[in-house]
Protein backbone atom coordinates (compact mmCIF):
# COMPACT_ATOMS: atom_id res chain seq x y z
CA UNK A 1 0.00 0.00 0.00
CA UNK A 2 0.91 3.02 -0.92
CA UNK A 3 1.93 5.46 1.60
CA UNK A 4 0.69 9.14 1.12
CA UNK A 5 3.20 12.31 0.48
CA UNK A 6 3.56 14.76 3.15
CA UNK A 7 1.51 17.34 1.20
CA UNK A 8 -1.34 15.04 0.66
CA UNK A 9 -1.97 14.54 4.50
CA UNK A 10 -1.80 18.38 4.83
CA UNK A 11 -5.01 18.99 2.64
CA UNK A 12 -7.13 15.98 4.19
CA UNK A 13 -10.35 17.61 5.19
CA UNK A 14 -11.33 17.54 8.76
CA UNK A 15 -14.28 16.10 10.47
CA UNK A 16 -15.60 18.92 10.99
CA UNK A 17 -15.31 21.32 8.52
CA UNK A 18 -17.78 21.74 5.43
CA UNK A 19 -15.94 23.63 3.05
CA UNK A 20 -15.01 21.09 1.20
CA UNK A 21 -18.11 18.93 1.48
CA UNK A 22 -19.88 18.13 -2.01
CA UNK A 23 -23.38 19.25 -0.32
CA UNK A 24 -22.34 22.02 1.34
CA UNK A 25 -21.13 24.94 -0.85
CA UNK A 26 -19.12 27.87 0.40
CA UNK A 27 -20.86 30.28 2.52
CA UNK A 28 -21.73 33.88 0.40
CA UNK A 29 -20.25 37.12 1.53
CA UNK A 30 -21.78 39.32 4.16
CA UNK A 31 -24.94 41.78 2.51
CA UNK A 32 -24.59 45.56 2.50
CA UNK A 33 -27.21 45.61 5.17
CA UNK A 34 -25.72 43.16 7.76
CA UNK A 35 -22.12 45.17 7.66
CA UNK A 36 -24.61 48.91 7.99
CA UNK A 37 -25.93 47.67 10.94
CA UNK A 38 -22.44 46.70 12.64
CA UNK A 39 -21.15 50.37 12.08
CA UNK A 40 -24.39 51.30 13.51
CA UNK A 41 -24.06 49.42 16.91
CA UNK A 42 -20.74 50.11 16.80
CA UNK A 43 -21.12 53.85 16.64
CA UNK A 44 -23.69 53.60 19.22
CA UNK A 45 -21.45 51.68 22.02
CA UNK A 46 -18.62 54.68 21.06
CA UNK A 47 -21.36 57.39 21.88
CA UNK A 48 -21.98 55.84 24.96
CA UNK A 49 -18.63 55.54 26.13
CA UNK A 50 -18.32 59.20 25.52
CA UNK A 51 -21.18 60.24 27.14
CA UNK A 52 -21.56 58.65 30.23
CA UNK A 53 -18.49 60.04 31.93
CA UNK A 54 -19.82 63.36 30.78
CA UNK A 55 -22.86 62.88 32.55
CA UNK A 56 -20.72 61.79 35.77
CA UNK A 57 -18.84 65.32 35.73
CA UNK A 58 -22.00 67.01 35.27
CA UNK A 59 -23.54 65.62 38.34
CA UNK A 60 -20.64 66.05 40.25
CA UNK A 61 -20.80 69.51 39.32
CA UNK A 62 -24.13 70.67 40.06
CA UNK A 63 -24.33 68.62 43.16
CA UNK A 64 -20.92 70.37 44.35
CA UNK A 65 -22.58 74.08 43.53
CA UNK A 66 -25.50 73.31 46.14
CA UNK A 67 -23.19 71.92 48.62
CA UNK A 68 -19.50 73.41 48.40
CA UNK A 69 -16.79 71.08 49.93
CA UNK A 70 -14.78 73.34 51.74
CA UNK A 71 -10.71 72.10 50.92
CA UNK A 72 -8.29 73.25 52.96
CA UNK A 73 -5.48 75.88 51.34
CA UNK A 74 -8.11 76.08 48.23
CA UNK A 75 -9.95 79.36 47.50
CA UNK A 76 -13.35 78.62 45.49
CA UNK A 77 -14.27 82.33 44.94
CA UNK A 78 -14.22 84.12 42.10
CA UNK A 79 -11.01 85.57 41.37
CA UNK A 80 -12.40 89.41 41.38
CA UNK A 81 -13.14 88.57 45.24
CA UNK A 82 -9.98 86.92 46.23
CA UNK A 83 -8.48 90.46 47.37
CA UNK A 84 -11.33 91.11 49.76
CA UNK A 85 -11.14 89.54 53.01
CA UNK A 86 -13.78 86.85 53.54
CA UNK A 87 -17.26 87.93 55.62
CA UNK A 88 -17.57 87.62 59.25
CA UNK A 89 -19.07 84.61 60.40
CA UNK A 90 -22.52 85.03 61.94
CA UNK A 91 -22.81 83.69 65.92
CA UNK A 92 -25.67 81.75 66.33
CA UNK A 93 -26.66 81.68 70.15
CA UNK A 94 -27.60 78.57 71.74
CA UNK A 95 -30.78 77.47 73.13
CA UNK A 96 -30.02 77.97 76.47
CA UNK A 97 -27.62 81.27 75.87
CA UNK A 98 -28.07 84.38 77.83
CA UNK A 99 -27.71 86.01 74.72
CA UNK A 100 -30.44 88.07 73.43
CA UNK A 101 -31.54 87.58 69.76
CA UNK A 102 -34.13 90.26 69.88
CA UNK A 103 -31.31 92.88 70.16
CA UNK A 104 -30.18 91.98 66.72
CA UNK A 105 -33.33 92.79 65.46
CA UNK A 106 -34.33 96.32 63.48
CA UNK A 107 -36.59 98.49 64.98
CA UNK A 108 -38.89 97.90 61.94
CA UNK A 109 -39.31 94.52 63.28
CA UNK A 110 -39.66 94.79 66.73
CA UNK A 111 -42.51 97.67 65.56
CA UNK A 112 -44.33 94.66 63.31
CA UNK A 113 -44.31 92.33 66.52
CA UNK A 114 -45.58 94.53 69.07
CA UNK A 115 -48.37 95.06 66.73
CA UNK A 116 -49.06 91.41 66.07
CA UNK A 117 -48.81 90.87 69.94
CA UNK A 118 -51.56 93.49 70.58
CA UNK A 119 -53.58 92.83 67.72
CA UNK A 120 -53.94 89.79 68.73
CA UNK A 121 -54.43 90.33 72.33
CA UNK A 122 -56.59 92.54 72.15
CA UNK A 123 -60.22 92.89 73.52
CA UNK A 124 -62.99 93.89 70.66
CA UNK A 125 -62.75 97.71 71.53
CA UNK A 126 -58.76 97.38 70.84
CA UNK A 127 -58.11 97.55 74.63
CA UNK A 128 -55.45 95.12 76.18
CA UNK A 129 -54.07 94.28 79.48
CA UNK A 130 -50.33 95.01 79.96
CA UNK A 131 -47.56 93.99 82.91
CA UNK A 132 -43.47 93.65 83.02
CA UNK A 133 -41.19 91.40 83.86
CA UNK A 134 -37.24 91.06 84.46
CA UNK A 135 -35.77 87.96 84.94
CA UNK A 136 -35.47 88.95 88.81
CA UNK A 137 -39.40 88.20 89.06
CA UNK A 138 -39.56 85.84 86.42
CA UNK A 139 -37.65 82.59 88.42
CA UNK A 140 -40.08 79.73 89.34
CA UNK A 141 -42.28 80.52 92.25
CA UNK A 142 -41.31 84.14 92.17
CA UNK A 143 -43.99 87.17 91.58
CA UNK A 144 -45.25 86.07 88.02
CA UNK A 145 -46.42 82.62 88.83
CA UNK A 146 -48.45 84.14 91.62
CA UNK A 147 -50.11 87.16 89.23
CA UNK A 148 -51.17 85.05 87.16
CA UNK A 149 -52.22 82.45 89.64
CA UNK A 150 -54.32 84.96 90.97
CA UNK A 151 -56.42 85.54 87.61
CA UNK A 152 -57.04 81.81 87.59
CA UNK A 153 -58.28 81.96 90.89
CA UNK A 154 -60.20 85.17 90.65
CA UNK A 155 -64.14 85.83 90.09
CA UNK A 156 -64.58 85.36 86.81
CA UNK A 157 -61.01 86.98 85.79
CA UNK A 158 -59.72 83.32 84.23
CA UNK A 159 -60.63 84.40 80.67
CA UNK A 160 -58.78 88.36 80.84
CA UNK A 161 -55.52 86.71 80.94
CA UNK A 162 -56.49 86.18 76.88
CA UNK A 163 -56.20 89.60 76.89
CA UNK A 164 -52.82 90.35 78.61
CA UNK A 165 -49.20 91.07 77.04
CA UNK A 166 -46.43 90.75 79.03
CA UNK A 167 -43.51 92.75 78.27
CA UNK A 168 -40.35 91.33 79.16
CA UNK A 169 -37.57 93.61 79.90
CA UNK A 170 -34.75 91.16 79.35
CA UNK A 171 -33.90 87.17 77.31
CA UNK A 172 -34.25 85.59 80.57
CA UNK A 173 -37.98 86.74 81.13
CA UNK A 174 -38.72 86.26 77.87
CA UNK A 175 -38.36 82.80 77.69
CA UNK A 176 -39.80 81.93 80.95
CA UNK A 177 -42.70 83.97 79.74
CA UNK A 178 -42.93 81.88 76.39
CA UNK A 179 -43.20 78.79 78.99
CA UNK A 180 -46.35 80.06 81.13
CA UNK A 181 -48.13 82.32 78.89
CA UNK A 182 -49.27 83.17 75.15
CA UNK A 183 -48.82 86.72 74.80
CA UNK A 184 -44.89 87.93 75.17
CA UNK A 185 -42.69 90.89 73.84
CA UNK A 186 -39.45 91.39 74.04
CA UNK A 187 -38.78 95.08 74.61
CA UNK A 188 -35.38 95.79 73.63
CA UNK A 189 -33.15 97.85 75.95
CA UNK A 190 -30.29 98.43 74.43
CA UNK A 191 -27.35 98.80 76.34
CA UNK A 192 -29.65 98.60 80.18
CA UNK A 193 -29.64 95.38 81.66
CA UNK A 194 -32.85 95.33 83.58
CA UNK A 195 -32.63 91.85 84.28
CA UNK A 196 -31.27 92.20 88.07
CA UNK A 197 -33.85 92.68 91.18
CA UNK A 198 -34.14 96.80 90.76
CA UNK A 199 -34.28 98.25 94.24
CA UNK A 200 -37.37 100.68 95.08
CA UNK A 201 -35.55 104.50 94.11
CA UNK A 202 -32.09 103.04 92.82
CA UNK A 203 -31.02 104.48 89.56
CA UNK A 204 -31.80 100.82 87.70
CA UNK A 205 -35.06 101.18 89.44
CA UNK A 206 -35.85 104.47 87.75
CA UNK A 207 -34.22 103.90 84.16
CA UNK A 208 -36.59 100.74 84.15
CA UNK A 209 -39.90 102.30 85.29
CA UNK A 210 -39.26 105.39 82.68
CA UNK A 211 -38.70 102.90 80.32
CA UNK A 212 -42.43 101.60 80.94
CA UNK A 213 -43.85 104.65 80.74
CA UNK A 214 -42.36 105.31 77.35
CA UNK A 215 -43.20 102.07 75.95
CA UNK A 216 -46.84 102.85 76.94
CA UNK A 217 -46.91 106.09 75.66
CA UNK A 218 -45.92 104.07 71.85
CA UNK A 219 -49.10 101.24 72.76
CA UNK A 220 -51.72 104.46 73.47
CA UNK A 221 -50.05 105.60 69.84
CA UNK A 222 -50.75 102.33 68.08
CA UNK A 223 -54.43 103.27 69.00
CA UNK A 224 -54.63 100.25 71.57
CA UNK A 225 -56.36 101.86 75.37
CA UNK A 226 -54.62 99.34 77.88
CA UNK A 227 -54.97 98.57 81.78
CA UNK A 228 -51.55 98.49 83.34
CA UNK A 229 -50.92 96.59 86.16
CA UNK A 230 -47.59 96.36 87.92
CA UNK A 231 -46.89 92.10 88.39
CA UNK A 232 -47.23 92.29 92.10
CA UNK A 233 -50.69 93.30 92.00
CA UNK A 234 -53.48 90.41 92.64
CA UNK A 235 -56.26 90.30 90.14
CA UNK A 236 -59.51 89.18 92.17
CA UNK A 237 -62.51 91.01 90.02
CA UNK A 238 -62.87 91.55 86.91
CA UNK A 239 -62.19 95.57 87.20
CA UNK A 240 -63.59 96.63 83.65
CA UNK A 241 -67.29 97.33 85.11
CA UNK A 242 -65.95 99.81 88.49
CA UNK A 243 -63.71 102.40 85.63
CA UNK A 244 -65.56 105.32 84.92
CA UNK A 245 -66.90 106.04 81.43
CA UNK A 246 -65.75 109.67 81.16
CA UNK A 247 -61.95 109.44 82.33
CA UNK A 248 -59.01 109.41 79.87
CA UNK A 249 -56.40 108.32 82.27
CA UNK A 250 -57.97 106.53 85.24
CA UNK A 251 -55.21 105.69 88.63
CA UNK A 252 -55.00 103.58 91.44
CA UNK A 253 -53.81 105.17 94.76
CA UNK A 254 -51.52 104.59 97.54
CA UNK A 255 -54.33 106.69 99.76
CA UNK A 256 -57.96 107.60 98.17
CA UNK A 257 -59.83 110.69 100.00
CA UNK A 258 -63.01 110.09 98.95
CA UNK A 259 -63.77 111.89 95.34
CA UNK A 260 -62.49 110.58 92.18
CA UNK A 261 -61.36 114.02 90.80
CA UNK A 262 -60.04 115.73 93.88
CA UNK A 263 -55.69 115.84 92.90
CA UNK A 264 -55.39 115.47 96.58
CA UNK A 265 -55.40 111.70 95.89
CA UNK A 266 -52.39 110.59 96.30
CA UNK A 267 -51.47 108.36 93.19
CA UNK A 268 -50.20 104.98 92.59
CA UNK A 269 -48.93 104.35 89.19
CA UNK A 270 -48.86 100.35 89.54
CA UNK A 271 -52.19 100.24 88.28
CA UNK A 272 -54.15 102.75 86.02
CA UNK A 273 -56.63 102.22 82.81
CA UNK A 274 -55.93 104.84 80.03
CA UNK A 275 -58.10 104.85 76.75
CA UNK A 276 -55.94 105.76 73.62
CA UNK A 277 -57.06 109.61 71.91
CA UNK A 278 -55.27 112.80 71.13
CA UNK A 279 -55.46 113.55 75.25
CA UNK A 280 -53.98 110.60 76.41
CA UNK A 281 -51.32 110.49 74.23
CA UNK A 282 -50.12 113.98 74.92
CA UNK A 283 -49.92 113.61 77.94
CA UNK A 284 -48.06 110.71 78.22
CA UNK A 285 -45.23 113.16 76.49
CA UNK A 286 -46.13 115.70 79.02
CA UNK A 287 -45.31 113.15 81.70
CA UNK A 288 -42.08 111.84 80.26
CA UNK A 289 -40.17 114.65 79.53
CA UNK A 290 -41.22 115.60 83.28
CA UNK A 291 -38.65 113.43 84.39
CA UNK A 292 -35.89 116.30 83.26
CA UNK A 293 -37.54 118.72 85.58
CA UNK A 294 -37.39 116.14 88.25
CA UNK A 295 -34.08 114.28 88.19
CA UNK A 296 -33.93 111.53 90.36
CA UNK A 297 -37.76 110.67 90.80
CA UNK A 298 -39.76 108.00 89.37
CA UNK A 299 -43.22 107.88 87.27
CA UNK A 300 -45.03 108.26 90.19
CA UNK A 301 -43.67 110.83 92.23
CA UNK A 302 -43.52 112.96 89.42
CA UNK A 303 -47.16 112.62 88.08
CA UNK A 304 -48.58 113.07 91.73
CA UNK A 305 -46.24 116.95 91.23
CA UNK A 306 -47.68 116.98 87.60
CA UNK A 307 -51.06 116.33 88.01
CA UNK A 308 -51.41 120.21 89.23
CA UNK A 309 -49.97 121.93 85.80
CA UNK A 310 -52.41 123.99 83.95
CA UNK A 311 -51.00 121.84 80.77
CA UNK A 312 -53.20 119.00 81.87
CA UNK A 313 -56.47 121.34 81.83
CA UNK A 314 -54.98 122.77 78.78
CA UNK A 315 -55.18 119.37 76.51
CA UNK A 316 -58.07 118.48 77.78
CA UNK A 317 -57.37 115.58 79.90
CA UNK A 318 -60.01 113.63 82.28
CA UNK A 319 -58.18 112.27 85.23
CA UNK A 320 -60.07 109.66 87.66
CA UNK A 321 -58.41 108.31 90.72
CA UNK A 322 -59.76 104.60 91.34
CA UNK A 323 -60.71 104.18 95.28
CA UNK A 324 -59.17 101.59 97.50
CA UNK A 325 -62.63 100.12 98.34
CA UNK A 326 -62.26 98.39 95.01
CA UNK A 327 -58.48 98.80 93.92
CA UNK A 328 -56.53 98.35 97.28
CA UNK A 329 -53.10 97.07 98.54
CA UNK A 330 -51.11 97.25 101.44
CA UNK A 331 -50.94 101.03 101.97
CA UNK A 332 -54.33 101.28 102.42
CA UNK A 333 -56.32 97.78 101.80
CA UNK A 334 -59.61 97.12 100.62
CA UNK A 335 -61.90 96.51 103.39
CA UNK A 336 -64.32 94.79 102.16
CA UNK A 337 -63.67 91.00 100.18
CA UNK A 338 -66.64 91.11 98.46
CA UNK A 339 -65.63 93.83 96.41
CA UNK A 340 -62.34 93.77 96.04
CA UNK A 341 -60.50 93.98 92.42
CA UNK A 342 -56.93 93.94 92.66
CA UNK A 343 -54.58 94.03 95.85
CA UNK A 344 -50.94 95.48 95.67
CA UNK A 345 -47.96 94.98 97.49
CA UNK A 346 -47.26 98.90 97.21
CA UNK A 347 -45.63 99.81 100.51
CA UNK A 348 -43.26 96.78 100.52
CA UNK A 349 -40.06 97.03 99.54
CA UNK A 350 -37.50 94.13 98.23
CA UNK A 351 -38.70 91.01 96.47
CA UNK A 352 -38.39 88.68 99.32
CA UNK A 353 -40.88 91.15 101.12
CA UNK A 354 -43.38 91.31 98.42
CA UNK A 355 -43.56 87.72 97.72
CA UNK A 356 -44.23 87.01 101.83
CA UNK A 357 -46.78 89.33 101.66
CA UNK A 358 -48.23 88.01 98.53
CA UNK A 359 -48.76 84.75 99.23
CA UNK A 360 -50.23 85.46 102.69
CA UNK A 361 -52.67 87.63 100.45
CA UNK A 362 -53.20 84.99 98.05
CA UNK A 363 -53.69 82.49 101.19
CA UNK A 364 -56.37 85.10 102.29
CA UNK A 365 -58.14 85.28 99.08
CA UNK A 366 -58.36 80.89 99.41
CA UNK A 367 -59.54 81.34 102.84
CA UNK A 368 -62.60 83.75 101.79
CA UNK A 369 -63.13 81.60 98.68
CA UNK A 370 -63.82 78.54 100.34
CA UNK A 371 -66.41 80.11 102.77
CA UNK A 372 -69.69 79.69 102.51
CA UNK A 373 -72.04 82.65 100.84
CA UNK A 374 -73.54 83.27 104.21
CA UNK A 375 -70.07 84.30 105.98
CA UNK A 376 -69.05 85.97 103.04
CA UNK A 377 -72.26 88.31 102.92
CA UNK A 378 -71.30 89.48 106.50
CA UNK A 379 -68.04 90.15 105.89
CA UNK A 380 -66.66 87.85 108.48
CA UNK A 381 -62.81 87.78 107.13
CA UNK A 382 -60.76 90.32 106.46
CA UNK A 383 -56.95 90.49 105.73
CA UNK A 384 -54.48 89.76 108.04
CA UNK A 385 -51.71 91.48 109.19
CA UNK A 386 -48.54 91.70 106.71
CA UNK A 387 -44.88 91.21 108.03
CA UNK A 388 -42.79 93.50 105.53
CA UNK A 389 -44.22 96.84 105.10
CA UNK A 390 -44.64 100.66 106.14
CA UNK A 391 -47.32 102.86 106.85
CA UNK A 392 -47.55 106.32 105.67
CA UNK A 393 -50.33 108.41 107.18
CA UNK A 394 -51.52 110.53 104.31
CA UNK A 395 -53.79 112.68 105.97
CA UNK A 396 -51.48 115.64 105.39
CA UNK A 397 -49.13 114.66 102.45
CA UNK A 398 -48.12 116.96 99.95
CA UNK A 399 -46.94 115.86 96.85
CA UNK A 400 -44.85 119.12 95.87
CA UNK A 401 -42.59 118.59 99.26
CA UNK A 402 -42.73 115.03 98.66
CA UNK A 403 -41.01 115.26 95.13
CA UNK A 404 -38.79 117.89 96.33
CA UNK A 405 -37.31 115.87 99.21
CA UNK A 406 -38.79 117.76 101.84
CA UNK A 407 -40.99 115.90 104.54
CA UNK A 408 -44.23 118.22 105.13
CA UNK A 409 -44.92 118.55 108.64
CA UNK A 410 -46.89 116.73 110.68
CA UNK A 411 -46.67 113.68 108.72
CA UNK A 412 -45.61 110.51 110.53
CA UNK A 413 -44.01 107.55 108.86
CA UNK A 414 -44.03 104.09 110.63
CA UNK A 415 -42.07 102.07 109.25
CA UNK A 416 -42.26 98.27 109.71
CA UNK A 417 -39.60 96.97 107.64
CA UNK A 418 -37.54 93.76 108.28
Amino acid sequence: MARSSPSQALVRPSATSLRHFPAHPKPSPPSLSAVALRRAAAALLLAAAVALPCAVLYRAAVLGAARPVQMMGLDRRPWWERDQPPPPAVVVPEEDGDVDPAAADDLDSDDIKLEQVLQEASMDNNTVILTTLNAAWASSGSVIELFIDSFRRGVRTSPLLRHLVIITFDWKAYKRCMEIHTYCFALVTEDMDFSQEKRFQTAGYLDMMWKRLDFLRLVLEKGYSFVFSDADIMWFRNPFPHFYPDGDFQIACDHYVGNATDLGNIANGGFNYVRSNNQSIEFYKFWYSSRLRYPGHHDQDVFNAIKHDPYITDIGLKIKFLSTTYFGGICEPSRDLNKVCTMHANCCIGLQSKLHDLRIIMEDWGNYMSMPPSLKRFGALAWREKRDYRIINFAKFDAFSNILGVPSRDVPIKRNLT
